[in-house]
């Protein structure tokens, strides 16, 4: 059952804030500017609202993830911290004494609650941080401009550019290095590395590698904690996923002529105070230029005021230029030579400007020009 996120529960220890919290503490400033009570209206309906168990409050769950990605941390840890770490404590809105949550819990949220009944649920929920973002920048002055800048970024197939057993080697690499800088001849002990990278060999090594430093004294140090701690929760998601997926969504892009990746596109605007006004997230194939007119009406929706749009030339299609006309804002994009003179309307053949030449409707580029 859902119940609100309420104030800080009233203790007779609160006033420790006070004392050891400084007023310009990030985790401070961050929870008085931001009222996440957004969370609540986003996610209730993935919860029951009038029976079962109550629920942990789904803000301070999501707080919890925010603090996870803030500081690069695993979940074991990010709830150990809060533990003890009076900032986290103050941002999550707890009293000092009270307890926190068991890890599993913030597994669950992140892989049940917080995903979607669909593709476009999950979309929603970035539009609705990045219009939070803006929303709080316009109302603190930090956004005053009214240009935005265009551009694509290219994310491989976490599914294709390694295997699982291949990934957990080199998690289990960076974790013996950290172990290494305390202790150098616990290499003696640690088991010999499987000949292939075969997924159950890898995952037999990973817990042998781990058993042995558990049983060391360099477990007591906070750096190699982590490291171990991060292992093991990937060690878990492997029960789930330990398969390598096709991942028929992601799609070939072209970074240069001769260079390629198996992947997506992030399609980003952004303010000239670098504040992302605008998200949008294709296959890697797709032209970077179509997207202008998702990203323009994105940022406006988000509450931005756009006289003028900065991009490449991917950007100074004879439809863009149009859409820019209708929407009465600048574009400010060089025009190509292969664009507006060998371009054949409604083909369905797009210039690809980072690799230079052409792709095709099924996404395959040209081998010469």
């Amino acid at each position: 059952m859902l119940q609100s996120q309420g104030s800080l529960n009233m203790s007779s220890y609160t006033d420790l804030y006070e004392m050891i919290i400084p007023k310009d503490n990030f985790l401070r400033r961050l929870n008085d500017i931001v009222d996440f009570t957004f969370i609540m209206d986003e996610l209730k309906e993935n919860y029951c609202l009038d029976n079962g168990r109550k629920a942990i409050p789904p803000i301070q769950m999501f707080k919890y993830l925010l603090l996870k990605r803030i500081y690069d941390l695993s979940d074991v840890d990010v709830v150990e911290r809060a533990r003890y770490d009076m900032s986290f404590k103050y941002f999550l809105e707890l009293a000092p004494e009270d307890p926190v949550i068991n890890p599993s819990s913030l597994t669950k949220f992140r892989k049940l609650r917080l995903k979607g009944s669909n593709e476009s649920s999950n979309n929603n929920l970035l539009d609705l941080l990045i219009h939070k973002t803006v929303e709080i920048a316009l109302d603190y002055g930090v956004i005053d401009s009214k240009t935005i800048m265009v551009d694509a970024t290219h994310t491989s197939s976490r599914y294709c550019s390694k295997s699982v057993a291949e990934f957990l080697s080199e998690k289990a690499k960076s974790m013996r290095k950290t172990v290494y800088q305390y202790d150098e001849t616990i290499k003696e002990k640690f088991p010999k590395k499987p000949a292939h990278h075969s997924i159950k060999e890898t995952e037999r090594y990973c817990k042998e590698l781990i058993e042995v430093i558990e049983q060391s004294e360099v477990n007591d140090m906070p750096a190699v904690k982590e490291k171990v701690n991060h292992l093991n929760e990937i060690l878990d998601d492997c029960k789930e996923q330990t398969t390598l997926s096709n991942d028929p969504d992601a799609r070939i892009g072209h970074k240069t002529e001769d260079s390629s990746f198996f992947g997506y596109k992030s399609h980003l605007a952004m303010s000239k105070e670098r504040i992302i006004t605008a998200a949008t997230i294709t296959t890697g194939e797709k032209s970077d230029g179509k997207q202008l007119k998702d990203l323009v009406h994105k940022s406006k929706d988000a509450g931005m005021e756009v006289d003028a749009v900065i991009g490449d030339t991917a950007y100074s299609g004879t439809d863009n230029l149009k859409f820019a006309k209708e929407e009465q804002f600048q574009l400010v994009s060089k025009l190509h030579p292969v664009i507006t003179d060998g371009k054949r309307e409604n083909s369905g053949f797009e210039f690809n400007k980072d690799a230079d030449m052409f792709v095709c409707p099924a996404g395959h580029m040209a081998f010469k020009k």
